[in-house]
């Protein structure tokens, strides 16, 4: 069982329609690109460098699942950050229907960060 079989509705964001049949469907990297461009407003670190993405699948189809934390429970976007992901993902062109859950196992940390995000906070 998956964090997306066991989340709860308030923690599962949705966007886009299925692929046009015959249409190519975007690539990984694609996807991340537009993860790139989502940053947590408290934090000027986009969501990916972050290491707020937890698990990214990207179906032939074009469907997308994405499992994401936050940097905590508390946090004020917890009801809009899952939202605005799977919209601006939704954008991609390739990109069909797209699913994102919202999990807190394992808590987030500092290490999950990359290095461009620990520099730009100058963790080092």
């Amino acid at each position: 069982m998956n964090a997306m079989d066991t989340a709860d509705s308030s923690s599962v964001a949705k966007a886009g329609r299925p692929l046009e049949p015959g249409l190519l469907a975007a690539d990984e990297e694609d996807v991340i690109e537009a993860l790139s461009t989502v940053y947590d407003p408290e934090i000027p670190v986009n969501i990916f460098d972050l290491g707020l993405i937890y698990n990214l699948d990207v179906q032939k189809d074009g469907t997308v699942t994405i499992e994401m934390t936050l940097t905590a429970p508390s946090c004020p976007v917890a009801g809009a950050l899952p939202q605005q992901v799977a919209n601006t993902v939704a954008l991609v062109p390739g990109v069909g229907e797209v699913t994102v859950a919202l999990v807190w196992e394992p808590p987030w940390s500092m290490e999950r960060m990359s290095t461009d995000a620990k520099l730009a906070l100058n963790l080092f």
